[in-house]
């Protein structure tokens, strides 16, 4: 079933919100609130009802039930003024008022499929004109992961590694992803890799995708990079999750960190996207020792797609500069933190050093080997389940 109204149809299977032509991100429970209404749009929903229904019951206050309602109102292009689409009944509740058409599937015909799976790809100009490359997927409650090394938004579709982690988020979230600079299908000759670049191409691909506020995932470098937009735009992100990551890069924390940073940079000069090299064997066992065949051979190709070896030796040399630790303990946003237990690229004490600085973070720790935790893993379903009970309240 779906219905439709105006320029709007809400898809409740899917849980898409489209309204002229475009997806409209909406959060869970102002799309809850906006279905019931849309479905008993034929009588008054009292508020009573709409607290056992959206909130189960909960004691909540009317300064909610209305923050809701506006919510509901401004997605789909109506105010508290005109009541278009949503009117308050005084004393009594509100009612959904206007044509609804209720489209039934027919018989035989196959059920809508949700937009998970199915990216849009757009591009912006970062503050130094850098070109950003960003993809839209899934609908739900808006995500963005900040950009991290190694990626390309078209052949991470087709990757084994990346493929199935951004199919589970877009199943949740309306997704938003970029390849940083230097990388992917952004602009790779560029040459300023400085910290404040990074975060201007956040800032860039969050101002294009048209999100005001979303859920912020940093994963690896990502991490400093979310601490450092937060200090811009602290009023933007409603959560923060933080996973393998660190406060200060290698060539910035100690003398045997140092040396072990130069030798991969060497590695990489020498050895990127080359199958059956000394390298993709050193990167794969730091990176995904538990990976089976095929995520391990996807590798090379992987890091031919997403950037050259003079790029990949810049980038990795840049971020191990990176140092958060004047900004991590003012972070006032609600956090979430995971690191992997055997994590063989950021050890756990940075994840612990930023958990403990940011003032009532969150902290799972991940029964894993890998830095980026597989489908094939018990940590997998942890780590996605953490991520929904953060920030979807599930």
């Amino acid at each position: 079933m779906r219905y439709k109204f105006g320029q709007c149809e809400l898809t409740p299977a899917a849980r898409e919100l489209v309204v002229a032509g475009g997806l409209r991100p909406v959060e869970p429970q102002v799309f809850d609130l906006l279905h019931h209404l849309v479905k008993e749009h034929d009588r008054v929903v009292s508020t009573d009802e709409l607290i056992n229904v959206i909130w189960n019951g909960r004691i909540v206050s009317e300064s909610a039930i209305n923050s809701r309602i506006s919510a509901a109102r401004s997605a789909i292009g109506d105010d508290g003024q005109r009541q278009e689409w949503i009117k308050t009944v005084r004393g009594r509740g509100f009612r959904f008022i206007g044509a609804v058409t209720a489209v039934t599937p027919a018989a035989g015909e196959a059920p809508e499929s949700s937009t998970a799976g199915r990216q849009r790809i757009g591009f912006c100009r970062s503050a130094d004109e850098t070109r950003i490359a960003y993809a839209t997927m899934g609908s739900g409650y808006p995500m963005v992961k900040a950009g991290h090394w190694l990626t390309h938004l078209e052949h991470d579709m087709r990757n084994p590694i990346w493929r199935p982690f951004l199919d589970e988020l877009s199943r949740r979230f309306h997704l938003v992803r970029y390849d940083q600079r230097g990388n992917g299908l952004s602009d790779w000759d560029v040459t300023d890799f400085t910290l404040d670049r990074f975060v201007d191409d956040l800032e860039a691909v969050v101002d294009s995708a048209g999100i005001d506020r979303f859920a912020l995932y940093g994963m690896s470098q990502g991490v400093p990079i979310a601490i450092a937009y937060i200090r811009r735009h602290p009023e933007r992100v409603s959560h923060l999750i933080l996973q393998g990551g660190y406060e200060k890069g290698r060539l910035v924390r100690s003398a045997a960190e140092r040396e072990q940073a130069e030798a991969i940079i060497t590695l990489i000069r020498h050895g990127w996207g080359k199958r059956d090299s000394a390298f993709i064997d050193a990167f794969t066992t730091m990176y995904i020792p538990g990976g089976d065949r095929e995520q391990i051979d996807s590798v090379a190709d992987l890091q031919r797609h997403s950037t050259s070896a003079a790029n990949a030796a810049a980038l990795r040399a840049a971020v191990d500069h990176f140092d958060v630790s004047a900004l991590t303990d003012k972070v006032r946003v609600p956090t979430l933190v995971m690191h992997s237990r055997d994590d063989g690229v950021q050890p756990l004490d940075q994840a612990r050093q930023i958990a403990s600085r940011i003032p009532a973070a969150e902290f799972v720790l991940l029964e894993s080997r890998n830095h980026v935790i597989l489908p094939q893993e018990p940590a997998w379903r942890v780590m996605f389940s953490e991520i929904e009970r953060f920030v979807l309240g599930t």
